[in-house]
């Protein structure tokens, strides 16, 4: 299966005003949000993209901007990775959302956890690793097992992602940190996924992507984990 780059968007105006934006309309990237965005383009020249997926709300669509206009690439809208709707909670100061008895249980136990108007987060989850498999299975079998994608979605989203990919229960999702502008990248194989990279700030990314090999063509990447640690090589086949 492909690879896929799980890039949360970039520092929105909201990061820094304590409310919780949701799918609050019409939040943008600030001026540091801005910068990370058009940083993108460099920061990928060694990666060859064939598409890109990203969350329908302004801040996902305005960070992979650049990066898709640079590579004369569509901006593929998916519902299932929009931010989670957090219902009645959607614009509330955060200071006094942490007052609420559910607050606990989003820490605690967030599988169970539902939003008071809106979605739960194991419903999150279920909708996002679907999309995402879906996403996969589509570009690998239109553009090989080799290929890198990129999805832009929101922390809890990203983290609900890494959570499945690396076998963990929901529950412990919130030991994992998702950064505006981080990358974390993901290869999906036919028994297992591997996780390349993790809330990833800066340097160079080409190393991520899979190398084709020379001879006996048509080898499959491996599902197999490597004994003792890998090379370090870009394939694992």
């Amino acid at each position: 299966m492909a690879t896929v780059i799980l890039l949360r968007h970039g520092r929105s105006s909201a990061n820094g005003s304590g409310v919780l934006a949701g799918r609050t309309p019409k939040v943008d990237l600030d001026e540091t949000g801005r910068a990370q965005a058009e940083a993108l383009v460099d920061r990928l020249a060694g990666v060859p993209l064939a598409e890109v997926v990203t969350s329908p709300l302004l801040r996902c669509r305005r960070t992979v901007g650049p990066l898709a206009t640079a590579r004369g690439l569509d901006r593929r809208p998916e519902s299932r990775l929009s931010e989670v709707d957090y219902g009645d909670w959607t614009g509330r100061d955060l200071t006094a959302l942490a007052k609420e008895p559910l607050w606990r249980v989003v820490q605690s136990h967030p599988s169970a956890a539902v939003f008071p108007g809106g979605e739960g987060l194991a419903q999150m989850q279920a909708r996002a690793v679907a999309a995402v498999r879906e996403h996969d299975a589509r570009i690998t079998a239109e553009h090989g097992e080799h290929a890198v994608w990129l999805l832009c979605s929101h922390g809890d989203v990203i983290k609900a992602l890494l959570a499945d990919a690396l076998g963990q229960h929901l529950d412990s999702f919130q030991r994992i940190v998702v950064d505006p502008a981080s990358v974390s990248v993901t290869r999906y194989t036919e028994t297992r996924p591997f996780v390349l990279r993790l809330n990833d700030s800066g340097g160079d990314l080409s190393g991520i992507v899979p190398e084709k090999p020379r001879k006996r063509r048509g080898r499959k990447l491996a599902s197999d984990a490597a004994v003792g640690g890998t090379t370090g090589g870009k394939d694992r086949a």
